[in-house]
């Protein structure tokens, strides 16, 4: 049964045109009363009354993890605004942002910023979009859009009625169901309370004390709390929710399910593993030849943080680069146990590094990249994943799982990729660019028969033992 539910915005558009001053404006005169400065953690996603409508604003995540949420069969935004700034008119990253929501053939509203600045042009904005094939109302065109200024105030009101009556054209629902849903939007770890994921419902009520699951990742809610910080029971569709029970993190971008009864939730999991997109599950034998290399980014701020995934992913179009996470402030010894559990590399552009992050750097001997130069930082991560680039990994991709595991040991089978493989060979099993956990193979054969190795293009089928569990689709990485 289809019910409404708010719809969930994100805000994009060039650096420096004022997407953070729009949504903390927002954020200050609309969170439930409460000044935008009192939450005390920044969870990526936020919920505002306006009226008596509600609607859930997520910051923009940056292109690699909308990537990973479309790979996966997720989608976790309804509607998009677009903002370019009145002085400015359209830039790179206004035309890469506008392909991105073409692309995710997202509804979209622009919203031109910065009106009450010294040379503001919205006529100059409209014909640069123009030249995009972007026609705006009452200029051509049907795409809607308002003037506002994200400093003042000015236009904000109207902009979100235009949100609203949006989202009523756009007939924004959840279909009413036992087993929650919604997508991964960011992960931390923090040392008293574990994983710490940030989530968007979007369909069912998602409960404290349920099962929850992701494909590379489960537990149990042991702690739900709303966007605020606040301890909940249950949160509704398109509520922003912070998540204490993983146990280990999930990836972001990713589908969770989760429901009271754990045989439900593996039958609700497993019938949406087929509606993962064929590509998504397609092997793709360049993986054979390269891993990418899990980066770590983390700048003083939020514009030097925006720059820094904007060099990343130029870097990422010809680099086996991936970005496994992104954070504000200084570097501390708690992204260093990070970056070594995902064994990434931490890279931090005016990033300050604390003592015990600089001891931890030192004794784990993770690698690190840090320079208050953006161009010094692009041309040391060529460098880095040049070398990286170089190495070939001999692959096997999971094809099938078979009978059930007796504790660490699992009857898998699989094509190799890349071999030779060899019987009794250690390995990782990796999931798209993420390490999952590590194995030995304990008997391989081909054809039934025992064998000591396998070739290129050869199927086996394997005895192996591992902490994790393989899945379909997994893939075996032997140094």
């Amino acid at each position: 049964m289809k019910q409404e539910r708010p719809p969930i915005v994100v805000i994009m558009g060039h650096v420096d045109h004022g997407k953070t001053t729009l949504l903390d404006y927002i954020l200050k005169t609309n969170v439930a009363g409460k000044e935008a400065g009192g939450i005390t953690q920044s969870i990526g996603a936020y919920e505002i009354t306006h009226g008596d409508k509600k609607i859930t604003f997520i910051d923009t995540p940056g292109h690699e993890a909308f990537s990973k949420m479309r790979e996966r069969g997720a989608k976790v935004a309804d509607l998009a605004i677009l903002v370019v700034a009145a002085d400015d008119s359209v830039k790179p990253q206004t035309k890469n942002a506008l392909k991105y929501i073409q692309d995710e053939k997202l509804p979209y509203i622009v919203a031109i910023n910065k009106i009450d600045k010294p040379g503001a042009n919205i006529d100059a904005v409209a014909n640069d979009l123009m030249q995009l094939g972007v026609f705006l109302e009452g200029k051509g065109g049907d795409v809607s859009w308002h003037a506002i200024s994200a400093k003042s105030g000015e236009g904000i009101g109207e902009l979100l009625d235009l949100i609203l009556l949006s989202s009523e054209l756009e007939d924004i629902h959840c279909v009413g169901k036992d087993v929650a849903s919604g997508v991964v939007i960011s992960v931390k770890m923090d040392p008293k309370r574990g994983v710490v994921a940030s989530v968007i419902i979007k369909e069912g009520t998602l409960f404290q004390g349920s099962v929850i699951a992701t494909h590379s990742a489960s537990g149990k809610v042991r702690m739900l709390e709303d966007f605020m910080g606040k301890a909940v029971k249950e949160l509704i569709p398109s509520a922003p929710a912070v998540i204490i029970g993983f146990e280990k993190a999930p990836q972001i971008g990713e589908i969770f399910c989760a429901h009271k009864d754990d045989k439900a939730l593996r039958e609700a999991l497993e019938e949406f593993e087929k509606t993962i997109p064929q590509v998504a599950r397609k092997a793709d034998a360049s993986i054979a030849k390269e891993k990418h290399l899990p980066v770590f980014l983390k700048a003083d701020e939020a514009g030097s943080l925006e720059v820094l995934v904007e060099v990343t992913h130029k870097l990422m179009e010809s680099l086996p680069l991936s970005i496994v996470r992104t954070g504000v402030g200084p570097i501390t010894e708690s992204d260093v146990k990070d970056a070594e559990s995902m064994r990434a590399i931490i890279v931090g552009f005016r990033a300050k590094t604390d003592r015990a992050a600089d001891s931890m750097i030192l004794m784990k001997k993770i690698s690190m990249i840090n320079s208050p130069i953006i161009y010094e930082l692009e041309k040391k991560m060529t460098e880095y994943a040049e070398k990286f680039a170089t190495k070939e990994y001999r692959t096997l991709e999971i094809l099938g799982v078979f009978g059930q595991s007796k504790g660490k040991e699992r009857v898998i089978g699989g094509r190799v990729l890349l071999g030779p493989i060899k019987n009794h060979e250690s390995f990782e099993i990796w999931h798209d660019t993420r390490m999952l956990g590590k194995g030995r193979i304990i008997n391989l054969q081909s054809g039934k028969k025992d064998i000591g190795e396998a070739l290129t293009d050869v199927e086996v089928g394997m005895l192996v033992e591992s902490e994790e569990p393989i899945r379909v689709g997994n893939k075996l990485i032997f140094e």
